[in-house]
């Protein structure tokens, strides 16, 4: 076993290696960028090497400086977690040279399988089941657009080098084809230095299921069972679970073999990730009907590796630390067992009802449910970050994992519910909400699933409103009062009892909610509750607001005939609450320190956040209409569309293509038609 290994990268990963290594007694060394020089993951490591600038290029994509920094630290190996250098062969073969083990595959498998288009050649000759589509060398656009009429729409355009969800492109009919094809390629080659595709057909109904595959040096192979990550926005993953709903014994059986034969036939060693694209012919209720064929293969460990933990209590990344020291694997076929049902949910930094735009920010509030780091428990937090830290332009957008696990699949959801719940974060937008609207949706829990379900289940997922004006203002008013009650000495003048000799204090409060604006009258009763009216004339709500603390923090509130249990975090003058049955935040106003103000832009359009102008589809002078595409940014290594907010005549652009813009700033300009 190793003494010492260096983690070649950053985040919630980083962190995970480092706590398996030091409970098998091994040190770590870390990397950092300018911008984690605090992080998570450098204090997690016995020792830490600084090794360039914030941008991924110039620190942990920045292989020769990392390899200098193991050789300097005396790291007998890399692990590269997943994601930057982990799937790059150059880099496998640099470690090799330089006399470093490579915790992951042979070089030789990286290549084999970093290329859709050559990995599917292979996986026919292995006669592994392919979705029809085109795999070849010739990239001419007129060829790849006869082919994808040929195969029939709706067709995937895929970059061949790519991963993670990008550079992929669905196109449901031919006049559209040429223009995916030139944002695709234009993604592929900004992430990946590739823009070659491949175009195969879109399955409908399809599921994403994928086999955990494990190698060692001695030629064995296993596979530990299956993951579904159908739930999806964008090509990239929000929930997956294992095992896979509705999965049938022969068909893992014939899914396992089949990616067991596919890493063989690369002479595979180490974690990694067979997937496949599965077709419910028979509709969601006939799993004995689907089909599945060879998607890709992620010569990696996985972001959801952590489900496969769960429901077979092994730790993935000390299997790792065996297999790449030269030991056999744990375990055989005939020992691994599935025990219960355990689902993972992505909490990331985005605004779902935005079109999932990232947000930047810093962890003001980071409160976690209670969790244990790795044995299988009910709920499991994978993390790299504190609260105080700041989410950045330059690194993926994923703040943590939520790992639950129950003996049931019911179980495990519900568990999953009440963690999201225990959740709290406030500075950014996160999908914290979202996620408990996906899981708790009527086809999610009924695992009515495909890669389409958060776009055909939009109307109960997106601008969902769960805890309401009336509860929410009432939570505002009590924490207010709360922190007025602390603030009270013994003297009878600091009190804020609202105690009057005549006649019951009246106190207005006015909110702005979601938009609205709303008024609300505290009543100061003469035993010493309080009355409360939410709202004008008819819609408004009366009755008593009573509020205690509640044990593990927050308040038992009571009002208008609920109860629930209200956790309030301030911040400004903007109120974020956290109830069990949702989260929302609301505005207390002071007319008086905003008089003046005013919310309008005119014709001005602003970047949504930092990042890079990647083109432009306009020129001064040209007429637009509402809602035609300006411009193109790239952040978090996504792009995202500017549209024109009306009809106008664009006046003046005041940035040129690969210029970094920082959030706010005025891109474009437009004036009235």
């Amino acid at each position: 076993m190793f003494n010492k290994i260096l983690i070649a990268n950053r985040g919630e990963i980083a962190c995970r290696v480092a706590a398996t290594a030091r409970r098998m007694g091994v040190k770590t060394v870390a990397v950092y960028s300018d911008a984690d020089a605090q992080a998570k993951h450098v204090a997690a490591c016995d020792e830490a090497v600084h090794i360039g600038a914030s941008a991924p290029k110039d620190s942990y994509l920045h292989w020769e400086r990392i390899i200098e920094a193991a050789k300097a630290t005396g790291a007998q190996a890399i692990h590269p977690g997943y994601g930057f250098l982990s799937e790059n062969e150059d880099f496998a073969k640099a470690c090799q040279s330089a006399g470093l083990v490579f915790i992951g595959p042979p070089a030789s498998a990286i290549s084999a399988m970093g290329l859709k288009a050559e990995s599917k050649r292979l996986m026919a000759k292995a006669g592994v089941p392919l979705v029809p589509g085109y795999q070849g060398e010739d990239q001419d656009p007129q060829l790849l657009q006869r082919e994808a009429d040929a195969i029939g729409y709706p067709v995937l355009i895929k970059a061949s080098a790519g991963g993670g969800g990008k550079g992929m492109r669905l196109v449901e009919k031919s006049e559209d084809f040429a223009a995916a094809l030139a944002s695709c390629q234009r993604e592929a080659i900004n992430s990946f230095g590739n823009d070659a595709v491949l175009v195969e057909k879109y399955v409908l109904r399809p599921r994403h299921i994928e086999i955990q595959v494990f190698g060692d040096t001695q030629g064995n192979c296993v596979y530990l069972f299956e993951r579904d990550c159908s739930v999806q926005r964008r090509h990239q993953k929000v929930l997956e679970e294992a095992p896979a709903p509705g999965m049938t014994p022969q068909l893992r059986q014939k899914m396992g073999e089949a990616a067991v034969a596919a890493a063989k036939a690369v002479g595979y060693v180490g974690a990694g990730t067979v997937e496949f694209i599965v077709e419910q012919p028979g509709g969601y209720d006939q799993p004995e009907a689907m089909k599945f064929y060879f998607m890709e293969m992620n010569t990696r460990l996985q972001v959801e590796h952590p489900v496969t933990e769960a429901i077979t209590g092994e730790d993935l990344v000390e299997w790792q630390l065996r297999v790449a020291s030269g030991q056999p694997l744990p375990k055989r076929q005939d020992e691994l067992r599935i025990t219960g049902h355990a689902i993972e949910a992505r909490i990331c930094a985005e605004n779902p009802d935005n079109n999932f735009l990232p947000a930047t920010g810093r962890l003001d509030v980071y409160r976690k449910p209670a969790c244990t780091s790795f044995e299988r428990s009910m709920v499991r937090v994978d993390d790299g970050v504190r609260e105080g830290d700041a989410i950045s332009p330059f690194y993926d957008s994923m703040i943590a994992k939520l790992i639950v696990h129950g003996d049931t699949r019911e179980q495990a959801l519900a568990r999953l519910d009440d963690a999201l719940a225990q959740t709290h974060i406030v500075g950014l937008a996160t999908n914290v909400q979202f996620l408990r609207h996906v899981a708790g949706s009527d086809a999610f829990a009924r695992a009515r699933l495909d890669t389409a379900l958060i776009q055909r289940e939009e109307a109960v997922l997106f601008g969902q409103e769960k805890v309401g004006l009336p509860l929410a203002a009432a939570a505002a008013v009590a924490s207010q009062l709360q922190r007025e009650q602390a603030g009270q000495g013994a003297d009878p003048f600091s009190r804020r009892d609202g105690w009057r000799s005549l006649i019951p204090c009246r106190r207005r409060f006015e909110f702005d909610f979601g938009g609205q604006h709303a008024k609300a009258w505290l009543t100061y009763e003469r035993d010493g509750g309080y009355g409360l009216e939410v709202g004008e004339g008819e819609a408004a709500v009366h009755g008593p607001l009573a509020f205690a603390p509640a044990a593990g923090g927050g308040m038992d509130l009571q009002y208008a005939g609920q109860r629930t249990q209200a956790v309030v975090h301030a911040q400004g003058e903007t109120d974020h609450i956290f109830t069990p049955r949702g989260a929302t935040r609301i505005e207390a106003l002071d007319l008086l320190a905003h008089a003046g103000e005013s919310a309008s832009e005119g014709g001005r359009l602003t970047a949504p956040m930092p990042g890079k102008v990647v083109s432009f589809a306009v020129q001064a002078g040209d007429k637009v209409a509402k809602g035609q595409a300006l411009a193109v940014m790239e952040a978090m290594k996504m792009e995202h569309t500017i549209a024109a907010p009306a009809d106008g005549v664009v006046a003046e652009l005041l940035y040129a293509p690969g210029d970094q813009v920082t959030e706010g700033a005025e891109l474009l300009r437009l004036s009235a038609a």
